[in-house]
Protein backbone atom coordinates (compact mmCIF):
# COMPACT_ATOMS: atom_id res chain seq x y z
CA UNK A 1 0.00 0.00 0.00
CA UNK A 2 1.29 3.71 -1.22
CA UNK A 3 -0.71 6.05 0.94
CA UNK A 4 0.67 7.40 4.21
CA UNK A 5 -1.77 5.01 6.20
CA UNK A 6 0.72 4.65 9.80
CA UNK A 7 -1.65 5.30 12.13
CA UNK A 8 -2.05 8.88 13.36
CA UNK A 9 -1.18 10.22 16.85
CA UNK A 10 -4.19 9.61 19.86
CA UNK A 11 -6.48 12.58 19.42
CA UNK A 12 -7.10 14.90 22.67
CA UNK A 13 -4.96 13.93 25.62
CA UNK A 14 -6.25 14.49 29.49
CA UNK A 15 -4.84 17.96 30.77
CA UNK A 16 -1.60 16.31 32.94
CA UNK A 17 -0.15 15.04 29.54
CA UNK A 18 -1.08 18.06 27.42
CA UNK A 19 0.76 19.98 29.95
CA UNK A 20 3.70 17.49 29.88
CA UNK A 21 3.34 17.57 26.52
CA UNK A 22 3.48 21.39 26.21
CA UNK A 23 6.55 20.83 28.48
CA UNK A 24 8.52 18.51 26.22
CA UNK A 25 8.03 20.79 23.41
CA UNK A 26 9.14 24.15 25.72
CA UNK A 27 12.42 22.07 26.06
CA UNK A 28 12.91 20.77 22.63
CA UNK A 29 12.71 24.70 21.07
CA UNK A 30 14.49 26.25 24.03
CA UNK A 31 18.36 25.29 22.90
CA UNK A 32 17.30 27.09 19.72
CA UNK A 33 16.05 30.41 21.87
CA UNK A 34 17.99 30.65 24.25
CA UNK A 35 20.15 34.25 24.22
CA UNK A 36 22.60 33.03 26.57
CA UNK A 37 26.21 33.20 25.01
CA UNK A 38 28.98 34.70 26.78
CA UNK A 39 32.69 33.62 27.97
CA UNK A 40 35.56 32.79 26.25
CA UNK A 41 33.70 29.92 24.05
CA UNK A 42 30.44 31.32 22.63
CA UNK A 43 28.69 28.21 22.32
CA UNK A 44 29.05 27.05 25.75
CA UNK A 45 26.38 28.00 27.12
CA UNK A 46 24.12 27.02 24.09
CA UNK A 47 25.55 23.46 24.93
CA UNK A 48 24.84 23.55 28.35
CA UNK A 49 21.55 24.66 27.93
CA UNK A 50 20.57 21.80 25.19
CA UNK A 51 22.27 18.99 27.83
CA UNK A 52 19.97 20.35 30.80
CA UNK A 53 16.87 20.18 28.09
CA UNK A 54 17.36 16.20 27.51
CA UNK A 55 17.77 15.49 31.20
CA UNK A 56 13.92 17.43 31.09
CA UNK A 57 13.14 15.32 28.21
CA UNK A 58 14.51 12.09 30.06
CA UNK A 59 12.74 12.88 33.05
CA UNK A 60 9.30 13.23 31.73
CA UNK A 61 8.81 11.21 28.14
CA UNK A 62 9.68 7.45 27.76
CA UNK A 63 12.72 6.20 26.79
CA UNK A 64 14.00 2.92 25.20
CA UNK A 65 17.45 1.23 24.14
CA UNK A 66 17.98 2.32 20.02
CA UNK A 67 18.93 -0.60 18.22
CA UNK A 68 22.24 -2.78 18.05
CA UNK A 69 23.77 -1.31 15.17
CA UNK A 70 23.09 2.67 16.36
CA UNK A 71 24.64 1.28 19.74
CA UNK A 72 27.87 0.10 18.24
CA UNK A 73 28.14 2.95 15.74
CA UNK A 74 28.10 5.66 18.39
CA UNK A 75 30.30 3.37 20.77
CA UNK A 76 33.05 3.16 17.43
CA UNK A 77 32.94 7.00 17.49
CA UNK A 78 33.55 7.31 21.36
CA UNK A 79 36.55 4.70 20.43
CA UNK A 80 38.11 6.32 17.50
CA UNK A 81 38.00 10.00 19.65
CA UNK A 82 39.57 7.99 22.89
CA UNK A 83 42.43 6.28 20.82
CA UNK A 84 43.07 9.41 18.81
CA UNK A 85 42.96 11.69 22.04
CA UNK A 86 45.77 9.18 23.50
CA UNK A 87 48.46 9.08 20.62
CA UNK A 88 47.92 13.51 20.37
CA UNK A 89 47.46 16.20 21.43
CA UNK A 90 43.50 16.46 21.56
CA UNK A 91 43.42 15.20 25.28
CA UNK A 92 41.78 18.08 26.61
CA UNK A 93 38.79 17.91 23.93
CA UNK A 94 38.28 14.44 25.10
CA UNK A 95 35.49 14.88 28.02
CA UNK A 96 33.46 17.60 25.64
CA UNK A 97 33.86 15.21 23.17
CA UNK A 98 32.11 12.28 24.86
CA UNK A 99 29.23 14.51 26.55
CA UNK A 100 28.20 15.38 23.32
CA UNK A 101 27.99 11.77 22.45
CA UNK A 102 26.29 11.17 25.46
CA UNK A 103 24.16 13.62 24.62
CA UNK A 104 23.20 12.35 21.27
CA UNK A 105 23.24 8.70 22.55
CA UNK A 106 20.25 9.96 25.30
CA UNK A 107 18.56 11.90 22.72
CA UNK A 108 18.27 8.63 20.67
CA UNK A 109 16.72 6.47 23.62
CA UNK A 110 14.27 9.28 24.01
CA UNK A 111 13.30 8.81 20.25
CA UNK A 112 13.45 5.00 20.20
CA UNK A 113 10.98 5.26 23.31
CA UNK A 114 8.96 7.92 21.11
CA UNK A 115 8.71 5.37 18.35
CA UNK A 116 7.80 2.66 20.95
CA UNK A 117 5.47 3.93 22.98
CA UNK A 118 4.29 6.98 20.79
CA UNK A 119 4.19 8.99 23.82
CA UNK A 120 4.18 12.78 24.26
CA UNK A 121 7.41 13.48 22.51
CA UNK A 122 5.80 12.35 19.35
CA UNK A 123 3.95 15.70 18.77
CA UNK A 124 6.40 17.51 21.20
CA UNK A 125 9.23 17.13 18.66
CA UNK A 126 7.37 18.38 16.02
CA UNK A 127 5.31 21.57 17.80
CA UNK A 128 9.09 21.84 19.44
CA UNK A 129 10.60 22.69 16.36
CA UNK A 130 7.70 24.59 14.06
CA UNK A 131 7.47 27.25 17.84
CA UNK A 132 11.32 27.87 17.95
CA UNK A 133 11.09 27.85 13.76
CA UNK A 134 8.07 30.48 13.95
CA UNK A 135 9.91 32.57 16.65
CA UNK A 136 13.28 32.76 15.33
CA UNK A 137 11.66 33.85 11.99
CA UNK A 138 10.05 36.55 13.81
CA UNK A 139 12.98 37.63 15.28
CA UNK A 140 14.70 37.26 12.39
CA UNK A 141 13.02 39.54 10.08
CA UNK A 142 13.15 41.73 12.80
CA UNK A 143 16.88 41.96 12.21
CA UNK A 144 16.77 42.06 8.81
CA UNK A 145 14.98 45.20 8.89
CA UNK A 146 16.99 46.33 12.11
CA UNK A 147 14.33 46.93 14.44
CA UNK A 148 15.81 44.62 16.94
CA UNK A 149 17.30 47.18 19.85
CA UNK A 150 13.90 47.28 22.10
CA UNK A 151 14.68 43.45 22.47
CA UNK A 152 18.10 44.55 23.98
CA UNK A 153 19.67 41.56 26.10
CA UNK A 154 17.13 38.95 24.59
CA UNK A 155 18.86 38.80 21.02
CA UNK A 156 21.98 39.84 19.09
CA UNK A 157 22.10 42.38 16.42
CA UNK A 158 23.31 41.45 13.16
CA UNK A 159 23.65 44.06 10.38
CA UNK A 160 20.62 45.42 8.88
CA UNK A 161 19.95 42.91 6.31
CA UNK A 162 20.83 40.00 7.72
CA UNK A 163 19.17 37.34 9.57
CA UNK A 164 20.48 34.24 12.11
CA UNK A 165 17.88 34.59 15.10
CA UNK A 166 19.86 33.72 17.99
CA UNK A 167 21.95 31.19 16.42
CA UNK A 168 24.33 33.46 15.84
CA UNK A 169 25.01 32.06 12.37
CA UNK A 170 22.78 32.44 9.09
CA UNK A 171 23.10 28.68 8.08
CA UNK A 172 22.28 27.77 11.40
CA UNK A 173 19.03 29.81 11.25
CA UNK A 174 18.46 28.12 7.62
CA UNK A 175 18.25 24.81 9.03
CA UNK A 176 16.33 25.43 11.78
CA UNK A 177 13.54 27.42 9.69
CA UNK A 178 13.74 24.30 7.12
CA UNK A 179 12.95 22.12 10.21
CA UNK A 180 10.24 24.07 10.73
CA UNK A 181 8.92 23.19 7.66
CA UNK A 182 9.83 19.74 7.99
CA UNK A 183 7.81 19.78 11.32
CA UNK A 184 4.68 21.94 9.47
CA UNK A 185 4.38 18.80 7.07
CA UNK A 186 3.96 16.35 9.58
CA UNK A 187 1.28 18.48 11.75
CA UNK A 188 -0.33 18.68 8.22
CA UNK A 189 -0.41 15.29 7.81
CA UNK A 190 -1.43 14.60 11.69
CA UNK A 191 -4.46 17.38 11.94
CA UNK A 192 -7.32 16.35 9.92
CA UNK A 193 -8.92 19.69 11.38
CA UNK A 194 -9.03 22.68 8.38
CA UNK A 195 -8.85 25.20 11.00
CA UNK A 196 -5.62 23.28 11.81
CA UNK A 197 -4.26 23.68 8.52
CA UNK A 198 -5.07 26.45 7.07
CA UNK A 199 -3.01 28.19 10.12
CA UNK A 200 -0.10 26.28 8.22
CA UNK A 201 -0.29 28.37 5.31
CA UNK A 202 0.75 31.35 6.87
CA UNK A 203 3.38 29.93 9.28
CA UNK A 204 4.63 28.46 5.89
CA UNK A 205 4.97 31.46 4.27
CA UNK A 206 6.67 33.42 7.56
CA UNK A 207 9.14 30.31 7.30
CA UNK A 208 10.03 30.84 3.74
CA UNK A 209 10.27 34.82 4.51
CA UNK A 210 13.07 34.25 6.94
CA UNK A 211 14.81 31.75 5.00
CA UNK A 212 15.18 34.69 2.23
CA UNK A 213 16.44 37.19 4.97
CA UNK A 214 18.79 34.55 6.11
CA UNK A 215 20.76 34.96 3.14
CA UNK A 216 22.02 30.93 3.30
CA UNK A 217 22.94 28.75 0.29
CA UNK A 218 22.19 26.00 2.25
CA UNK A 219 18.58 26.65 3.17
CA UNK A 220 17.90 27.34 -0.46
CA UNK A 221 19.03 24.00 -0.97
CA UNK A 222 17.61 22.85 2.21
CA UNK A 223 13.82 24.45 1.10
CA UNK A 224 14.24 22.61 -2.81
CA UNK A 225 14.93 18.80 -1.29
CA UNK A 226 12.22 19.39 1.40
CA UNK A 227 9.85 20.61 -1.81
CA UNK A 228 10.63 17.56 -4.12
CA UNK A 229 10.84 15.02 -1.54
CA UNK A 230 7.11 16.02 -0.14
CA UNK A 231 5.81 16.71 -3.78
CA UNK A 232 6.82 13.44 -5.00
CA UNK A 233 5.05 11.50 -1.88
CA UNK A 234 2.14 14.15 -2.11
CA UNK A 235 1.44 12.60 -5.88
CA UNK A 236 2.15 9.19 -5.07
CA UNK A 237 -0.81 9.53 -2.35
CA UNK A 238 -2.96 10.99 -4.64
CA UNK A 239 -2.27 8.32 -7.39
CA UNK A 240 -3.28 5.11 -5.87
CA UNK A 241 -5.94 6.27 -3.35
CA UNK A 242 -9.25 7.19 -4.00
CA UNK A 243 -10.55 9.46 -1.11
CA UNK A 244 -11.70 13.11 -0.56
CA UNK A 245 -9.45 15.79 -1.45
CA UNK A 246 -9.54 16.82 2.16
CA UNK A 247 -8.73 13.71 3.61
CA UNK A 248 -5.23 13.28 1.78
CA UNK A 249 -2.33 13.58 4.23
CA UNK A 250 0.08 16.25 2.07
CA UNK A 251 -0.85 19.27 0.82
CA UNK A 252 -1.12 19.31 -3.24
CA UNK A 253 2.14 18.66 -5.01
CA UNK A 254 1.24 22.33 -6.89
CA UNK A 255 1.03 23.94 -4.08
CA UNK A 256 4.03 22.49 -2.28
CA UNK A 257 5.92 23.29 -5.62
CA UNK A 258 4.76 26.89 -5.01
CA UNK A 259 7.55 27.58 -2.33
CA UNK A 260 9.76 28.08 -4.61
CA UNK A 261 8.30 31.04 -6.70
CA UNK A 262 7.57 32.59 -3.61
CA UNK A 263 10.92 32.10 -2.40
CA UNK A 264 12.19 34.07 -5.52
CA UNK A 265 9.27 36.46 -5.36
CA UNK A 266 10.60 37.39 -1.59
CA UNK A 267 13.68 37.04 -2.95
CA UNK A 268 13.46 40.32 -4.53
CA UNK A 269 10.13 41.83 -2.76
CA UNK A 270 11.97 42.08 1.04
CA UNK A 271 15.35 44.15 -0.46
CA UNK A 272 12.68 46.33 -2.13
CA UNK A 273 11.11 47.00 0.96
CA UNK A 274 13.58 47.25 3.01
CA UNK A 275 15.26 49.73 0.42
CA UNK A 276 12.25 52.40 0.90
CA UNK A 277 10.59 51.26 -2.96
CA UNK A 278 14.69 52.23 -4.13
CA UNK A 279 14.20 50.18 -7.75
CA UNK A 280 18.01 49.88 -8.56
CA UNK A 281 19.35 49.20 -4.84
CA UNK A 282 16.47 46.62 -4.57
CA UNK A 283 17.30 45.20 -7.66
CA UNK A 284 20.93 44.58 -6.58
CA UNK A 285 20.17 43.54 -3.32
CA UNK A 286 17.56 41.00 -4.85
CA UNK A 287 20.12 39.73 -7.06
CA UNK A 288 23.00 38.78 -4.46
CA UNK A 289 21.65 34.70 -4.06
CA UNK A 290 21.14 33.95 -7.71
CA UNK A 291 24.54 35.79 -8.26
CA UNK A 292 26.20 33.32 -4.81
CA UNK A 293 24.57 30.31 -6.72
CA UNK A 294 26.23 30.90 -10.38
CA UNK A 295 29.22 28.09 -11.00
CA UNK A 296 31.51 31.05 -11.23
CA UNK A 297 31.10 32.25 -7.86
CA UNK A 298 30.57 28.99 -6.49
CA UNK A 299 34.08 27.69 -7.53
CA UNK A 300 36.10 30.50 -6.42
CA UNK A 301 33.68 30.00 -2.62
CA UNK A 302 36.80 30.52 0.28
CA UNK A 303 35.25 26.87 1.14
CA UNK A 304 36.23 25.80 -2.29
CA UNK A 305 39.75 26.84 -1.25
CA UNK A 306 39.49 25.74 2.20
CA UNK A 307 38.27 21.33 0.93
CA UNK A 308 41.49 21.86 -0.98
CA UNK A 309 44.02 22.88 1.55
CA UNK A 310 41.88 20.01 3.89
CA UNK A 311 42.67 17.40 0.97
CA UNK A 312 45.99 18.61 0.88
CA UNK A 313 45.76 17.94 5.06
CA UNK A 314 44.50 14.25 4.46
CA UNK A 315 47.48 13.83 1.77
CA UNK A 316 50.08 13.86 4.19
CA UNK A 317 48.22 11.73 6.88
CA UNK A 318 45.98 9.61 5.09
CA UNK A 319 45.88 6.72 7.56
CA UNK A 320 46.08 8.11 11.23
CA UNK A 321 44.84 11.52 10.44
CA UNK A 322 46.22 14.56 12.12
CA UNK A 323 44.52 13.77 15.94
CA UNK A 324 40.53 14.87 16.91
CA UNK A 325 40.60 18.34 17.29
CA UNK A 326 43.89 19.07 15.37
CA UNK A 327 42.83 20.32 12.33
CA UNK A 328 43.30 24.27 13.16
CA UNK A 329 47.09 23.63 14.24
CA UNK A 330 47.60 21.44 10.79
CA UNK A 331 46.64 24.48 8.74
CA UNK A 332 48.85 27.07 10.63
CA UNK A 333 51.85 24.54 10.64
CA UNK A 334 51.45 23.51 6.50
CA UNK A 335 52.73 25.65 3.71
CA UNK A 336 50.56 25.04 0.64
CA UNK A 337 51.12 25.46 -2.99
CA UNK A 338 47.90 26.77 -3.83
CA UNK A 339 45.77 29.29 -2.16
CA UNK A 340 45.29 29.41 1.65
CA UNK A 341 42.10 29.37 3.53
CA UNK A 342 43.11 32.46 5.46
CA UNK A 343 41.71 32.14 8.83
CA UNK A 344 42.11 29.91 11.53
CA UNK A 345 40.82 26.10 10.60
CA UNK A 346 39.07 24.67 13.37
CA UNK A 347 36.43 22.29 10.81
CA UNK A 348 36.57 20.87 7.72
CA UNK A 349 33.35 22.61 6.65
CA UNK A 350 32.32 19.06 5.53
CA UNK A 351 31.63 16.08 7.97
CA UNK A 352 33.22 12.99 6.05
CA UNK A 353 36.68 15.46 5.14
CA UNK A 354 36.53 16.26 8.92
CA UNK A 355 36.49 13.04 9.74
CA UNK A 356 39.14 11.84 7.50
CA UNK A 357 41.87 14.61 8.37
CA UNK A 358 41.54 14.75 11.74
CA UNK A 359 40.63 10.07 12.55
CA UNK A 360 42.59 9.40 8.81
CA UNK A 361 40.53 7.63 6.02
CA UNK A 362 40.20 4.51 7.50
CA UNK A 363 38.03 6.06 10.64
CA UNK A 364 36.02 8.15 8.09
CA UNK A 365 35.26 5.39 5.73
CA UNK A 366 34.14 3.01 8.62
CA UNK A 367 32.22 5.30 10.26
CA UNK A 368 30.40 7.27 7.12
CA UNK A 369 30.00 4.06 5.28
CA UNK A 370 28.46 2.23 8.50
CA UNK A 371 25.53 4.87 8.29
CA UNK A 372 25.34 4.60 4.81
CA UNK A 373 24.49 1.04 5.22
CA UNK A 374 22.15 1.57 8.11
CA UNK A 375 20.03 3.97 5.70
CA UNK A 376 20.22 1.75 3.04
CA UNK A 377 18.83 -1.20 4.67
CA UNK A 378 16.25 1.51 6.55
CA UNK A 379 15.02 1.73 2.76
CA UNK A 380 13.58 5.63 3.63
CA UNK A 381 11.90 5.95 -0.19
CA UNK A 382 9.57 2.87 1.04
CA UNK A 383 8.91 4.80 4.12
CA UNK A 384 4.67 5.58 4.74
CA UNK A 385 4.66 6.59 8.78
CA UNK A 386 4.25 10.05 9.26
CA UNK A 387 6.65 10.43 12.45
CA UNK A 388 9.27 8.19 10.51
CA UNK A 389 9.39 10.35 7.70
CA UNK A 390 9.45 13.72 9.11
CA UNK A 391 12.62 11.57 10.96
CA UNK A 392 13.95 11.36 7.73
CA UNK A 393 12.99 14.59 6.60
CA UNK A 394 14.85 16.46 9.52
CA UNK A 395 18.04 13.95 9.19
CA UNK A 396 18.22 14.84 5.67
CA UNK A 397 17.82 18.87 6.13
CA UNK A 398 20.64 18.66 9.17
CA UNK A 399 23.25 16.25 7.45
CA UNK A 400 22.88 18.46 4.27
CA UNK A 401 24.26 21.20 6.11
CA UNK A 402 27.05 19.00 7.51
CA UNK A 403 27.92 18.65 4.06
CA UNK A 404 28.83 22.01 3.98
CA UNK A 405 29.46 23.59 7.89
CA UNK A 406 29.62 21.40 11.04
CA UNK A 407 26.10 22.04 12.70
CA UNK A 408 26.66 18.92 14.57
CA UNK A 409 28.88 20.32 16.83
CA UNK A 410 26.22 22.68 18.01
CA UNK A 411 24.16 21.51 21.01
CA UNK A 412 20.60 21.80 19.60
CA UNK A 413 21.36 20.37 16.74
CA UNK A 414 22.77 17.01 18.37
CA UNK A 415 19.62 16.71 20.17
CA UNK A 416 17.58 16.37 17.31
CA UNK A 417 19.96 14.38 15.14
CA UNK A 418 19.51 11.79 18.22
CA UNK A 419 16.31 11.98 18.79
CA UNK A 420 16.03 11.57 14.83
CA UNK A 421 18.22 8.21 15.00
CA UNK A 422 16.35 7.29 17.65
CA UNK A 423 12.78 7.44 16.39
CA UNK A 424 14.76 5.56 13.01
CA UNK A 425 16.26 2.59 14.26
CA UNK A 426 14.50 1.99 17.73
CA UNK A 427 15.16 -1.80 19.25
CA UNK A 428 13.04 -4.03 17.52
CA UNK A 429 11.52 -5.31 20.86
CA UNK A 430 9.35 -3.65 23.22
CA UNK A 431 10.80 -3.90 26.65
CA UNK A 432 8.39 -5.92 29.24
CA UNK A 433 6.52 -3.94 32.01
CA UNK A 434 9.43 -4.61 34.68
CA UNK A 435 11.56 -3.27 32.14
CA UNK A 436 10.12 -0.78 32.05
CA UNK A 437 9.70 -0.02 35.18
CA UNK A 438 13.31 -0.19 36.21
CA UNK A 439 13.73 1.80 32.67
CA UNK A 440 12.01 4.66 34.29
CA UNK A 441 14.24 4.33 37.32
CA UNK A 442 17.49 4.31 35.06
CA UNK A 443 15.87 7.39 33.58
CA UNK A 444 15.45 9.43 36.64
CA UNK A 445 18.72 8.44 37.69
CA UNK A 446 20.33 9.38 34.87
CA UNK A 447 18.47 12.69 34.50
CA UNK A 448 19.33 13.50 38.10
CA UNK A 449 23.64 12.88 37.08
CA UNK A 450 23.23 14.82 33.96
CA UNK A 451 22.44 18.00 35.77
CA UNK A 452 24.75 17.26 38.01
CA UNK A 453 26.86 16.92 35.23
CA UNK A 454 25.53 20.42 33.89
CA UNK A 455 26.06 22.01 37.03
CA UNK A 456 29.25 21.53 37.92
CA UNK A 457 30.20 22.89 34.42
CA UNK A 458 28.00 25.82 34.42
CA UNK A 459 29.86 26.41 37.65
CA UNK A 460 33.44 26.31 36.41
CA UNK A 461 32.73 27.97 33.20
CA UNK A 462 31.38 30.97 35.34
CA UNK A 463 34.29 30.32 37.03
CA UNK A 464 37.14 30.56 34.53
CA UNK A 465 35.38 33.20 32.22
CA UNK A 466 36.28 35.70 35.16
CA UNK A 467 39.63 36.20 33.54
CA UNK A 468 38.36 37.44 29.97
CA UNK A 469 35.89 40.15 31.73
CA UNK A 470 37.33 43.65 33.05
CA UNK A 471 38.15 43.71 36.77
CA UNK A 472 34.90 45.77 37.91
CA UNK A 473 32.81 43.15 35.94
CA UNK A 474 34.34 39.88 37.62
CA UNK A 475 32.86 38.32 40.55
CA UNK A 476 34.20 39.48 43.26
CA UNK A 477 36.14 36.60 45.06
CA UNK A 478 37.83 36.43 41.60
CA UNK A 479 39.08 40.41 41.38
CA UNK A 480 42.41 39.88 42.50
CA UNK A 481 44.68 37.28 41.51
CA UNK A 482 42.29 35.92 39.46
CA UNK A 483 44.42 33.43 37.04
CA UNK A 484 46.10 32.06 39.88
CA UNK A 485 42.33 31.22 41.05
CA UNK A 486 41.22 29.47 37.74
CA UNK A 487 43.97 26.30 37.55
CA UNK A 488 43.00 23.13 37.65
CA UNK A 489 39.78 23.53 35.40
CA UNK A 490 38.72 19.82 34.32
CA UNK A 491 36.37 20.52 31.41
CA UNK A 492 38.20 24.56 30.77
CA UNK A 493 41.78 24.30 31.05
CA UNK A 494 42.36 24.97 26.93
CA UNK A 495 40.78 28.34 28.01
CA UNK A 496 42.74 29.08 31.15
CA UNK A 497 46.38 28.01 29.33
CA UNK A 498 44.83 30.89 26.21
CA UNK A 499 44.49 33.28 29.06
CA UNK A 500 47.60 33.09 31.01
CA UNK A 501 49.63 32.94 27.64
CA UNK A 502 47.69 36.07 25.95
CA UNK A 503 48.16 37.67 29.06
CA UNK A 504 51.80 37.08 30.56
CA UNK A 505 55.04 39.38 29.02
CA UNK A 506 57.76 36.85 27.86
CA UNK A 507 60.91 37.01 30.04
CA UNK A 508 64.25 34.89 30.65
CA UNK A 509 63.00 33.91 33.75
CA UNK A 510 59.45 31.98 32.42
CA UNK A 511 60.66 31.58 28.95
CA UNK A 512 60.95 28.26 29.16
CA UNK A 513 57.34 27.86 31.11
CA UNK A 514 55.72 30.17 28.53
CA UNK A 515 57.39 28.08 25.27
CA UNK A 516 55.98 24.77 26.96
CA UNK A 517 52.96 26.57 27.25
CA UNK A 518 52.58 28.37 23.95
CA UNK A 519 53.67 25.34 22.69
CA UNK A 520 50.28 23.70 23.87
CA UNK A 521 47.77 26.37 23.18
CA UNK A 522 48.69 26.98 19.90
CA UNK A 523 47.23 23.31 18.95
CA UNK A 524 44.52 24.95 20.69
CA UNK A 525 44.18 28.30 18.82
CA UNK A 526 46.74 28.91 17.04
CA UNK A 527 46.19 33.01 16.19
CA UNK A 528 49.02 35.57 16.51
CA UNK A 529 48.87 36.80 19.89
CA UNK A 530 50.10 33.22 20.97
CA UNK A 531 52.41 32.23 17.89
CA UNK A 532 54.02 35.73 18.91
CA UNK A 533 54.68 34.75 22.77
CA UNK A 534 55.99 31.19 20.80
CA UNK A 535 58.68 32.62 18.73
CA UNK A 536 59.82 35.31 21.25
CA UNK A 537 60.12 32.55 24.34
CA UNK A 538 61.84 29.95 21.71
CA UNK A 539 64.15 33.25 20.60
CA UNK A 540 65.19 33.46 24.35
CA UNK A 541 66.06 29.80 25.00
CA UNK A 542 68.17 29.89 21.78
CA UNK A 543 66.08 27.99 19.79
CA UNK A 544 66.40 30.51 16.22
CA UNK A 545 65.68 27.94 14.08
CA UNK A 546 62.52 26.84 15.28
CA UNK A 547 61.86 30.89 15.83
CA UNK A 548 62.76 31.30 12.26
CA UNK A 549 60.64 28.27 11.01
CA UNK A 550 57.38 29.67 13.07
CA UNK A 551 57.92 33.36 12.19
CA UNK A 552 57.88 32.13 8.13
CA UNK A 553 54.57 30.25 9.10
CA UNK A 554 53.25 33.24 11.17
CA UNK A 555 53.62 35.13 7.62
CA UNK A 556 52.02 33.32 5.27
CA UNK A 557 49.02 32.42 7.71
CA UNK A 558 48.32 35.91 8.81
CA UNK A 559 50.09 38.35 6.95
CA UNK A 560 48.64 41.66 8.34
CA UNK A 561 48.96 40.68 11.79
CA UNK A 562 52.90 39.47 11.18
CA UNK A 563 53.72 43.03 9.31
CA UNK A 564 52.27 44.72 12.70
CA UNK A 565 53.98 42.12 14.68
CA UNK A 566 57.45 43.23 12.74
CA UNK A 567 56.69 46.68 13.16
CA UNK A 568 56.88 46.54 16.89
CA UNK A 569 59.86 44.56 16.85
CA UNK A 570 63.37 45.65 17.52
CA UNK A 571 66.33 45.33 15.15
CA UNK A 572 66.80 41.51 15.91
CA UNK A 573 63.87 40.48 14.24
CA UNK A 574 64.01 37.30 12.90
CA UNK A 575 64.94 37.82 9.01
CA UNK A 576 62.43 35.89 6.38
Amino acid sequence: MNRLDAPLPAPPLPAPLRIREFACAALVAWPFLSPLAGGPSINVWQQLMTWGCLAGLFAMAPSAFPSRGLRVGLAVIACFAVLSAAVGTGATLLLPTLGALAGVATAACLGAGAMQHRGPLVRALAAGLLAAGLLSALLGLLQYYGFTEFLGPLTSSPPTGRAWGNLRQRNQFATLISMALVAALWWHAAHRSRRARGLLAPAAVLLIAALVASGSRTGVLQLVLIVAGASVMAWRERRVASQPAGDFRLPAPAILLAAIPLYAALHWFMPYLASGGDVGHAATAGSGMLHRLQPATVSSDSRVVLWRNVLSLIAQRPFTGWGWGELSFAHFATLYNGPRFPVILDNAHNLPLHLAVELGIPAALLICGGFLWMVWTAKPWRERDPLRLMAWGLLGVILLHSLLEYPLWYGPFQLVFGLCLGILWPAPQPLSDRSKANGKKLAAFAAAAWMAVIGYAAWDYTRISQIYLPRDARMPAYRDDTLAKLQGSWLFSRQVDFAEVTLTAVTPANAAHMHELAGRVLHFSPEPRVIMKLIESAELLGRDAEAHALAERFRVAFPAAFARWLDNRPDDAPEL
